[in-house]
């Protein structure tokens, strides 16, 4: 599949993406499209005002499981930019035990090192598999060494044989890089990761430990080992040991830096969580609202110490999202409210929204379970009619128990396929499979029709 450049990915593209996975939500779509365009735009401002032009955030507002979660999941893959999910429940106020909320931007910075570290080592793997090669061959044949103050009689024999070496080398190097080797055991020097101390740095300080953990391991001098192994995992494990020497380090985590500060994206799930819904400041409330005055000024804009340099979160887009079922938006503290200028609500779904989603969506769960299927050698195929009666059930289930989206779906099929998905492996006679109306009635109709049943269940 080819990669699609920042560049090429027009707002109208992002949302044709994300139309492949995500049924309706067109609004939501749209901000987030317009989101990642204004990223590329402004890094393609020349003059003074490049600085100036900060991220609009949003916050996507609406019941579970309607695709808050998965707009943000397929946006990440789509955008190439460092990205990173977090769940705000997780995090707790400076002082109590917990994630202080700057470990989302250290946790962005990683992945943003793991990804440039993994397009260096792409961009020097030929001539890391070059020096692989190499190092195999001179296991395989040593080259020929000259001794010193040879007598001048002897000079005719060594250069034969470093003439006949160097032919069997280059025949020997043919063969390996035909794969016509890569079967023949080898034993060869490992390096063994020095066994360092593990250390755990106190709560607020992510970095400490890691860092002391560091410390340690340098300390200790790396062990070789001698291990065997086939030459086609001998050549990966060299062009590991390779690439990483050829690689700058300091330069990717320079690069992972400026990439975060220029086109990181953070999604806040849950946020509703961290929302007080009393005015009072009982219980958790308190951290609640800590938890909110601590997030301010990242998503404001501040400096931010990772261990690899300090990084500024003025440019990061963050985008929110909660069900605010409990709570409202307006009970989020001002500021934050202020921070988040892009509010999108998102709409529950309908009985036509669990068709599409059932059969439009590239990873549909009708393809999935077809797919699951077809390991066992058996073909399932769901009628027309049978797809509008799961629909129709799920609607319903979700209206009068508890409305949880397009994961009532999930339910419903897992309860309607529970004894074709036990007897697979067993019912060999039956290669084909097919669900009708009828067959969907026959198994969900006593379930849906007993409410306190359904609650269970579905």
């Amino acid at each position: 599949m080819e990669k699609i450049k920042m560049e090429d990915l027009t707002p109208r593209q992002v949302v044709a993406e994300l139309n492949k996975y995500i049924i309706g939500q067109d609004e939501a779509k749209r901000a987030v499209a317009i989101a990642i365009r204004n990223r590329w735009r402004r890094q393609n401002v020349e003059n003074i005002i490049k600085e100036e032009i900060m991220p609009n955030n949003i916050i996507l507002i609406g019941p579970t499981g309607v695709g808050k979660t998965e707009i943000a999941r397929r946006l990440a893959k789509l955008a190439k930019a460092p990205f990173v999910k977090v769940e705000a429940s997780k995090f707790t106020e400076v002082g109590y035990v917990g994630r202080d909320v700057e470990s989302m931007i250290r946790d962005l910075v990683e992945l943003s090192v793991s990804m440039v570290n993994s397009e260096k080592t792409e961009e020097v793997h030929e001539k890391a598999k070059k020096i692989a090669e190499e190092r195999i061959l001179d296991i395989l044949i040593p080259p020929v060494s000259k001794p010193k103050n040879i007598e001048i009689e002897e000079v005719e024999s060594e250069e034969n044989e470093a003439l006949q070496n160097e032919k069997t080398r280059e025949w020997m190097m043919k063969k390996l890089q035909n794969g016509e080797m890569d079967d023949k055991i080898i034993e060869f020097d490992f390096t063994v990761p020095a066994a360092g101390m593990k250390v755990f740095g106190p709560s607020g300080f992510d970095d400490m430990g890691i860092n002391i953990q560091e410390i340690f391991s340098s300390m200790v001098p790396k062990k070789k080992k001698k291990r065997r192994a086939t030459i086609s995992e001998a050549r990966q494990i060299f062009i590991q040991e390779e690439s990483q020497k050829l690689i700058d380090i300091e330069a990717v985590q320079r690069e992972a830096i400026k990439r975060v500060e220029e086109a990181g994206i953070v999604f806040i799930d849950e946020i509703d969580k961290i929302a007080s819904s009393s005015k009072g400041g009982h219980g958790p409330d308190v951290s609640r609202e800590g938890v909110q005055r601590d997030m301010l000024p990242i998503v404001e804009g501040s400096t931010i110490n990772t261990k690899y340099g300090p990084v500024k979160s003025d440019h990061i887009l963050f985008i929110a999202s909660g069900a605010f079922h409990v709570s409202k938006p307006s009970d989020l503290i001002p500021e934050l409210q202020g921070r988040f200028p892009i509010r999108v609500e998102l709409k529950s779904l309908t009985q036509d929204d669990f068709v599409k989603i059932l059969t439009i969506p590239e990873n549909a769960l009708l393809k999935q379970y077809s797919a699951l299927l077809q390991s066992e050698g058996i073909d399932l195929v769901f009628q027309e009619d049978s797809i509008s009666e799961i629909a129709k059930i799920a609607a319903e289930v979700n209206d009068n128990v508890e409305n949880i989206g397009a994961r009532r779906l999930h339910t419903i099929l897992t309860t309607l396929l529970e004894d074709i998905l036990f007897d697979a492996p067993d019912n060999i006679s039956e290669k084909k499979i097919s669900i009708s109306a009828e067959t969907v009635n026959q198994k969900l109709d006593s379930i849906v029709k007993n409410r306190d049943l359904s609650k269970y269940i579905l």
